[in-house]
């Protein structure tokens, strides 16, 4: 008897179970939630960012959550990238719950210099909201606002460092060797303490360091001779005389060095495309000249007689860019050219005679 009741009780399990109405097992997705919409700040704010209020906040952002039919958690992935460029290159800002999120101006000034973008120069970006509320579900994308970010330089050692060194007599730049306070200097060009120029050493074997300022305070050598930088490390060798391009990192304590004599190139020049025109070094004006026939077309400013370092003028506005577009020759004639490498931004100039 005991035995019937147990079988019994478990049939009518079976039974009830069976007839459960399958709508309620679980909440149905809308198949048209809408999508995040970004309320504040409205698009088209403009911000230059400060490092007196880099623990400020920046802007506070908010958004309305998605009607998934049911009470739904969204994490939301807050994105920016510059505008255009689709969201190919996405900089993730966060990835939270909630409806809204806060960045002070120091971590915004983090991102686009961590990412490459210059310092002390407008930059055009626009912002997304992404809500994933399950992997089976598509996300809902926001449609974009846009803000226009100017991030302050947060180098240490910026405008420049210097390279004083025992070339500096022979090499015509002082009558005092390793004096940085009449050392060719290297400029920054990113804002991040990297660091880039020009020098021009006449003995090889010649020794060198780099310095913070125009002291030794602060100073780099090598003591491997690996291209790594040490603080008071060893001197810096030039095994030969030259025309060296230096590009320092201090985030990374690393530098190159790299030999070059100059040419320029172009369907201008009597070889066209095909071959330099070689330059000449002036160390007393410490500029690369060359006076040739030229007919109307492009020419282009490169080193080693190879592609890897070479400058035109995007813009036209007699500056380099490495690069940069073909430098326009309108007429035929006979040019003396010039080539200014001592500071940044580099100059050139191309006289008809």
């Amino acid at each position: 008897m005991k035995n019937l009741s147990i079988y019994i009780i478990a049939l009518a399990g079976i039974l009830a179970f069976a007839s459960c109405d399958k709508g309620n097992l679980g909440p149905v997705v809308s198949s048209n939630p809408g999508t995040p919409n970004i309320t504040e700040p409205s698009s088209g704010q403009s911000y230059t960012l400060q490092e007196s209020n880099a623990k400020d906040t920046l802007f506070t952002m908010k958004w309305t959550n998605p009607d998934y039919g049911f009470p739904a958690a969204p994490l939301y992935h807050i994105e920016m990238d510059s505008i255009g460029n689709n969201f190919a290159d996405a900089i993730s800002l966060a990835n939270i719950n909630g409806t809204s999120y806060s960045i002070t101006v120091g971590d915004m000034n983090s991102k686009l210099l961590g990412t490459g973008y210059p310092a002390n120069q407008k930059i055009n970006m626009e912002f997304r909201v992404t809500a994933d509320v399950a992997d089976s579900v598509q996300n809902e994308v926001s449609d974009p606002i846009n803000m226009n970010l100017t991030p302050y330089s947060v180098c240490k050692y910026c405008p420049a460092i210097y390279v004083p060194g025992g070339y500096q007599s022979a090499s015509g730049y002082t009558s005092n060797d390793w004096s940085p306070a009449d050392a060719p200097a290297l400029a920054t060009v990113s804002g991040q303490d990297v660091y880039e120029g020009y020098v021009y050493i006449a003995n090889g074997g010649s020794q060198f360091k780099f310095t913070a300022d125009q002291s030794w305070t602060t100073n780099w050598g090598d003591n491997g001779a690996d291209g790594t930088l040490e603080i008071n490390g060893a001197n810096i060798v030039a095994s030969n005389s030259g025309y060296y391009k230096m590009n320092v990192d201090l985030n990374a304590l690393t530098y190159t060095l790299t030999n070059t004599t100059w040419g320029v190139i172009g369907d201008s020049t009597p070889n066209g495309w095909n071959s330099d025109q070689n330059m000449t070094y002036d160390p007393a004006t410490k500029m690369w000249s060359i006076t040739l026939d030229l007919t109307a077309g492009g020419l282009k400013f490169r080193a080693n007689d190879a592609w890897n370092i070479n400058y035109g003028d995007t813009g036209s506005d007699g500056t380099l860019e490495q690069d940069g577009d073909n430098i326009s020759i309108s007429s035929a004639g006979n040019y003396t050219i010039k080539m200014d490498l001592n500071s940044h931004p580099y100059t050139y100039s191309i006289t008809k005679n």
